[in-house]
Protein backbone atom coordinates (compact mmCIF):
# COMPACT_ATOMS: atom_id res chain seq x y z
CA UNK A 1 0.00 0.00 0.00
CA UNK A 2 3.00 2.35 0.74
CA UNK A 3 4.14 1.77 -2.97
CA UNK A 4 0.92 2.96 -4.52
CA UNK A 5 1.19 6.20 -2.50
CA UNK A 6 4.70 6.95 -3.32
CA UNK A 7 3.71 6.50 -6.66
CA UNK A 8 0.49 8.84 -6.92
CA UNK A 9 1.80 11.41 -5.37
CA UNK A 10 4.35 12.34 -7.89
CA UNK A 11 1.93 12.31 -10.50
CA UNK A 12 -0.65 14.60 -8.53
CA UNK A 13 2.27 17.26 -7.63
CA UNK A 14 2.95 17.35 -11.29
CA UNK A 15 -0.70 18.04 -12.35
CA UNK A 16 -0.99 20.65 -9.74
CA UNK A 17 2.68 22.97 -10.82
CA UNK A 18 0.65 22.04 -14.20
CA UNK A 19 -2.10 24.17 -13.62
CA UNK A 20 -0.56 26.64 -11.74
CA UNK A 21 0.27 29.79 -13.87
CA UNK A 22 0.73 33.55 -12.52
CA UNK A 23 -1.56 35.85 -14.00
CA UNK A 24 0.05 38.97 -16.00
CA UNK A 25 -1.48 41.94 -15.08
CA UNK A 26 -0.73 45.84 -15.92
CA UNK A 27 -2.10 49.22 -14.53
CA UNK A 28 -2.17 52.42 -16.30
CA UNK A 29 -3.62 54.78 -18.17
CA UNK A 30 -5.86 54.52 -21.40
CA UNK A 31 -3.90 56.83 -24.05
CA UNK A 32 -5.42 55.63 -27.38
CA UNK A 33 -8.43 53.76 -28.63
CA UNK A 34 -7.58 52.21 -31.87
CA UNK A 35 -10.60 51.78 -34.36
CA UNK A 36 -12.48 48.82 -34.15
CA UNK A 37 -12.23 46.08 -36.44
CA UNK A 38 -15.16 43.80 -37.49
CA UNK A 39 -15.26 40.77 -39.77
CA UNK A 40 -16.80 37.31 -40.57
CA UNK A 41 -15.54 34.06 -39.93
CA UNK A 42 -14.80 31.04 -42.34
CA UNK A 43 -18.19 29.59 -40.58
CA UNK A 44 -19.77 32.78 -41.15
CA UNK A 45 -19.81 33.94 -37.68
CA UNK A 46 -19.27 37.93 -37.28
CA UNK A 47 -16.84 38.81 -35.09
CA UNK A 48 -15.17 42.58 -33.41
CA UNK A 49 -11.63 43.47 -31.83
CA UNK A 50 -10.98 46.68 -30.52
CA UNK A 51 -7.17 47.72 -29.50
CA UNK A 52 -6.02 49.70 -26.90
CA UNK A 53 -2.86 51.61 -26.03
CA UNK A 54 -2.18 51.98 -22.12
CA UNK A 55 0.80 53.50 -20.85
CA UNK A 56 1.96 51.84 -17.38
CA UNK A 57 3.23 54.37 -15.04
CA UNK A 58 6.89 54.27 -13.69
CA UNK A 59 11.04 56.00 -13.89
CA UNK A 60 10.44 55.03 -17.80
CA UNK A 61 6.43 54.53 -19.04
CA UNK A 62 5.86 52.12 -21.19
CA UNK A 63 2.95 52.04 -23.83
CA UNK A 64 1.32 48.54 -24.24
CA UNK A 65 -1.51 47.90 -26.92
CA UNK A 66 -3.46 44.95 -25.77
CA UNK A 67 -7.25 44.18 -27.96
CA UNK A 68 -10.30 43.27 -26.16
CA UNK A 69 -12.57 40.37 -28.54
CA UNK A 70 -16.28 40.07 -28.54
CA UNK A 71 -18.92 40.59 -25.88
CA UNK A 72 -15.84 41.99 -23.57
CA UNK A 73 -15.63 45.19 -25.45
CA UNK A 74 -18.90 46.25 -24.50
CA UNK A 75 -18.95 44.70 -21.18
CA UNK A 76 -15.85 46.38 -20.14
CA UNK A 77 -16.59 49.90 -21.88
CA UNK A 78 -13.56 50.64 -21.69
CA UNK A 79 -12.74 54.91 -22.46
CA UNK A 80 -10.23 56.83 -23.22
CA UNK A 81 -8.53 58.24 -20.20
CA UNK A 82 -9.60 55.71 -17.96
CA UNK A 83 -7.02 54.23 -15.30
CA UNK A 84 -7.51 50.29 -15.69
CA UNK A 85 -5.77 47.43 -14.31
CA UNK A 86 -5.66 44.43 -16.83
CA UNK A 87 -5.54 40.96 -16.74
CA UNK A 88 -3.54 39.69 -20.04
CA UNK A 89 -3.12 36.53 -22.28
CA UNK A 90 -0.20 37.02 -24.21
CA UNK A 91 0.64 34.55 -27.12
CA UNK A 92 2.30 34.23 -30.28
CA UNK A 93 1.62 31.90 -33.65
CA UNK A 94 3.93 31.48 -37.11
CA UNK A 95 1.84 32.84 -40.62
CA UNK A 96 4.15 32.19 -43.69
CA UNK A 97 7.33 32.49 -41.70
CA UNK A 98 6.61 35.11 -39.45
CA UNK A 99 5.80 35.70 -35.69
CA UNK A 100 3.00 37.27 -34.37
CA UNK A 101 2.07 38.11 -30.62
CA UNK A 102 -0.74 38.95 -29.32
CA UNK A 103 -2.04 40.96 -26.43
CA UNK A 104 -5.77 39.63 -25.49
CA UNK A 105 -7.04 41.17 -21.91
CA UNK A 106 -9.64 38.83 -20.38
CA UNK A 107 -10.53 41.07 -17.50
CA UNK A 108 -10.40 44.79 -17.26
CA UNK A 109 -10.99 46.64 -14.02
CA UNK A 110 -11.63 50.67 -13.57
CA UNK A 111 -9.87 52.66 -11.17
CA UNK A 112 -11.98 52.44 -8.27
CA UNK A 113 -12.76 48.40 -8.45
CA UNK A 114 -9.30 47.86 -7.39
CA UNK A 115 -6.69 49.24 -4.57
CA UNK A 116 -3.59 50.22 -6.42
CA UNK A 117 -0.16 49.13 -4.94
CA UNK A 118 1.35 51.64 -1.99
CA UNK A 119 3.07 53.78 -4.80
CA UNK A 120 1.54 53.53 -7.64
CA UNK A 121 2.25 55.28 -10.78
CA UNK A 122 6.16 55.23 -8.98
CA UNK A 123 9.11 53.06 -10.35
CA UNK A 124 9.39 49.76 -8.84
CA UNK A 125 12.17 48.93 -6.31
CA UNK A 126 14.08 45.98 -6.10
CA UNK A 127 15.26 44.11 -3.01
CA UNK A 128 17.57 41.80 -4.82
CA UNK A 129 20.90 42.22 -2.64
CA UNK A 130 22.56 40.44 -5.36
CA UNK A 131 21.90 43.39 -7.28
CA UNK A 132 25.14 44.90 -8.44
CA UNK A 133 26.02 48.33 -7.33
CA UNK A 134 28.03 51.35 -8.84
CA UNK A 135 31.35 49.77 -7.76
CA UNK A 136 30.49 46.88 -9.92
CA UNK A 137 30.29 48.38 -12.93
CA UNK A 138 33.24 48.80 -15.30
CA UNK A 139 34.67 51.29 -16.52
CA UNK A 140 35.15 51.18 -20.97
CA UNK A 141 35.11 55.15 -21.65
CA UNK A 142 38.75 54.07 -23.06
CA UNK A 143 37.21 51.45 -25.29
CA UNK A 144 36.48 52.66 -28.96
CA UNK A 145 33.38 51.20 -29.61
CA UNK A 146 30.96 51.34 -32.84
CA UNK A 147 27.73 50.87 -31.02
CA UNK A 148 25.24 53.60 -31.11
CA UNK A 149 23.96 52.97 -27.64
Amino acid sequence: MLSRCLFFVPIFAIQLNYNRQKIMELSGKIIQLLPLATGTGKTGTAWKKQDYVMEVPGKYPKKVCFNLWGEKIDQFNVQLNDEVKVSLDVESREYNGRWYTEVRAWKVEKAGSFSAAPGYGEAPTSNYSDAPTNNDIIDNSGVDDDMPF
